[in-house]
């Protein structure tokens, strides 16, 4: 991958690249309908709930607080505003729980950081809730390996124009690593920047693109772990 001769700025995603983050989303899920099993149909409770954090993602964002507000408003919905209060109280527990859960890197993280750190200009991009993510970092550990953290709203092409801009980067020297084809590749290569994609096993259904192996770019990486990049990467 010749384009990668010209790499100065090594972006991350967070979650699923970092660390663990949607199998959470999915436990809570399942939770939430176990809790709600004696009065609403699973299948019903998991359409109207995605269709929920779509609608609600201008309003509310990404993250875990979010998708507390949705699993809500989904309750209240299928049950025509007759939700008994302990189910309530019972959902805000779910989220609060997501809040509190560990962080998990991912094999081989601290090494790729360690051996890229100090040879290029190491920065986190990530959406979701501020807060949370704020303390997901503090809790991994990791944080004195960037050299810039970006907690961003969305994850489109003029999210990352506008990071690039600020930090006064030319996208030819920038490669974003992620698991998201749709967040973290797509809208990078399509500003001329340089991508590597790292699947995570478990993806959010509004992250799938059609087609995305059959993608094909001078400026893509695809690797099946994140310490793949280190075959790509000189960092001597």
């Amino acid at each position: 991958m010749t384009a990668l001769r010209d790499l100065k700025v090594i972006g991350f995603d967070a979650d699923d690249t970092l660390w663990s983050n949607e199998p959470f989303f999915v436990e809570t899920e399942k939770k939430f309908c176990a809790l709600l099993k004696n009065h609403f149909i699973e299948k019903e409770l998991k359409e109207v709930l995605y269709k929920m954090e779509l609608e609600n993602l201008e309003l509310y964002g990404y993250g875990v607080k979010g998708f507390m507000l949705s699993m809500i408003e989904t309750a209240v919905k299928v049950s025509k505003t007759e939700i008994p209060k302990e189910l309530i109280a019972g959902i805000i527990n779910l989220g609060k729980e997501m809040l509190e859960k560990p962080i998990e890197l991912l094999n081989g993280i601290e090494n790729v950081l360690n051996t890229l750190n100090g040879k290029y200009r190491l920065i986190i991009a990530t959406r979701g809730d501020l807060l949370d993510q704020e303390r997901k970092l503090r809790k991994s550990g990791i944080s004195r390996y960037f050299h810039h953290i970006e907690i961003m709203s969305d994850k489109k092409e003029k999210n990352y124009l506008a990071l690039l801009e600020r930090l006064n980067i030319e996208p030819k020297h920038f490669l974003m690593i992620g698991n998201s084809f749709k967040s973290d590749i797509l809208p990078v290569l399509n500003i001329g920047g340089l991508a590597a994609y790292v699947p995570f096993h478990v993806i959010w259904e509004h992250d799938r693109v059609a087609n995305e192996s059959s993608e094909s770019n001078e400026r893509l990486l695809r690797i099946k772990e994140i310490s793949e990049i280190l075959n790509y990467i000189d960092p001597n």
